[in-house]
């Protein structure tokens, strides 16, 4: 084979290429960036206004609430970049409490807010502060309470039974209340409840969005790439190297059982993509003759179906949009690789990025965002890859990073996250930048790790670790 292939971000030449990229990893560190700048949130190509977002300060526990329980909420009310952290004066001079007035303690009765009456919510609205968010622990049962401070009472009460923290279940459900509370306040869905996969040393592996917990889920004895969450977050799909084959495999999440996919590993099966309704799978599919997207029905375990017929050209990487209604892809057939489109079905094949031609770079590594508004790719400037977001309704390209190398973009399930790899720390390492503020910060400070995927919101069936 001869033109280029993309394998998860990758282009090869054949085969034997594809086996030693996933088991050869370059041991020399790239020169370092300015990371200082980098982790006070440095905004690139993002017009944002400071002061716009809500304040919230985490009042001091009362009784105490375990450390863990307090730093996990915390850092995922400031990882959500909705809000303003708002850190209290230390010491003694500064007074949370004021005295109940007959008409709060009345409205305390009501709203079961505890503290509500007491709170000094004037004090805090000179802080700067919208909301407030008190954490306590009555008997085995965390409360968590959401003041309004413009308000002057409380806006929300969560109790909830939290596993033990030695439980592999205990911070996804930390992760929840977190959750709870932005849902509160702003009446948005939050991402606290989310996990990545990536490959680490040829192997799959996963990691809350915070950076912990994290954890082999693929086989230990095989190569493995190219990993893809289901839309219910129960499965993930990713590729294995079984005798120069790759050989796609569906597993659960919760129970680690897996199934080989029907009618793959006989050629170099690789990028699967589930539909929306998890009853197909795309993927890439390289022969000799070249590389094509095909789809296989996983829910009758039958009917392999190729979208695609290359002649002279290259097609992979599938990516389908949030209605399942159409399918951007990789394709070389302009010459390098760009974004196309084209229906579930195959047909009506088109240029989706535009690209100048004879001046743009290669595209490759395609993923359009949860709300199917955006598709994320990363295109080669100059010599070295950026990560780059297609507007689908205009069909128009902006360009959302700069420093360094910077390649395989992938939604966060609010659409205003992506998580990404890049060298502008010196080594590869996943980032995370908020496309609303600009605001980007490590998810994980360990070189080699690449090709990531964020899970859509995990139901709470799919709380225990995989």
């Amino acid at each position: 084979m001869t033109a280029a292939r993309r394998l998860g971000g990758w282009a090869v030449r054949n085969c034997a290429a594809a086996v030693s990229l996933l088991t050869a990893y370059p041991a020399n560190r790239l020169s370092a960036q300015d990371t200082s700048v980098v982790d006070r949130g440095v905004r690139v190509g993002i017009i944002y206004r400071p002061g716009v977002r809500p304040g919230v300060v985490l009042l001091p526990g009362r009784p105490a609430v375990p450390d863990s329980v307090r730093a996990i909420v915390a850092r995922d009310l400031d990882y959500s970049d909705r809000f303003e952290m708002i850190t209290l004066p230390g010491g003694d001079s500064i007074r949370l409490g004021a005295a109940a007035s007959p008409a709060r303690s009345s409205e305390r009765g009501r709203t079961g807010g505890g503290e509500a009456a007491g709170l000094n919510y004037p004090l805090f609205q000179a802080l700067g502060a919208d909301f407030a968010v008190a954490l306590a622990q009555a008997a085995d049962t965390t409360v968590v309470t959401l003041h309004d401070v413009a308000a002057g009472g409380v806006r929300r009460e969560v109790k909830k039974r939290l596993p033990p923290p030695t439980s592999p279940d205990f911070r996804l459900a930390v992760h929840r209340l977190a959750d709870q509370v932005l849902q509160a306040s702003l009446g948005a869905p939050g991402v606290a409840a989310t996990r990545l996969l990536y490959v680490m040393d040829g192997k799959v592996w996963r990691i809350d969005q915070d950076g912990a917990d994290k954890k082999l889920v693929s086989s230990s004895d095989r190569q493995a790439m190219s990993p893809a969450w289901a839309a219910d977050g129960r499965r993930f799909a990713y590729m294995e190297f079984w005798a120069g084959h790759g050989q796609l495999f569906v597993q659960d999440m919760a129970t680690e059982k897996r199934a080989a996919v029907v009618t793959t590993g006989a050629a170099l099966d690789f990028t699967p993509a589930f539909s929306p309704d998890g009853k197909t799978l795309a993927f890439s599919r390289a022969i000799e003759e070249g590389t094509d997207v095909y789809t296989v029905n996983l829910k009758d375990n039958c009917c392999l179906q190729r979208l695609t017929v290359g002649r002279f050209s290259d097609n992979l990487s599938p990516t389908y949009s949030p209605d399942g209604q159409r399918i951007a892809f990789v394709s070389t057939r302009a010459g390098l690789p760009q974004i196309y489109v084209m229906a579930a079905d195959g047909t009506d094949q088109q240029l989706f990025a535009p690209f100048d031609y004879g001046v743009t770079g290669s595209s490759n590594a395609p993923e359009w965002s949860p709300d199917g508004q955006s598709v994320a790719f990363h295109r080669d400037v100059a010599g070295t890859l950026q990560v780059f977001v297609l507007d689908v309704r205009t069909r128009t390209v902006r360009q959302l990073t700069s420093v360094g190398r910077n390649e395989d973009p992938t939604w966060a399930p609010d659409s205003r996250h992506l998580c990404f790899v890049s060298d502008r720390s010196g080594y590869r390492q996943l980032w995370i930048i908020d496309l609303e503020t600009g605001r980007i910060r490590p998810l994980l400070q360990q070189s080699g790790a690449r090709l990531p995927a964020w899970s859509p919101r995990l139901p709470e069936t799919a709380a225990s670790t995989p």
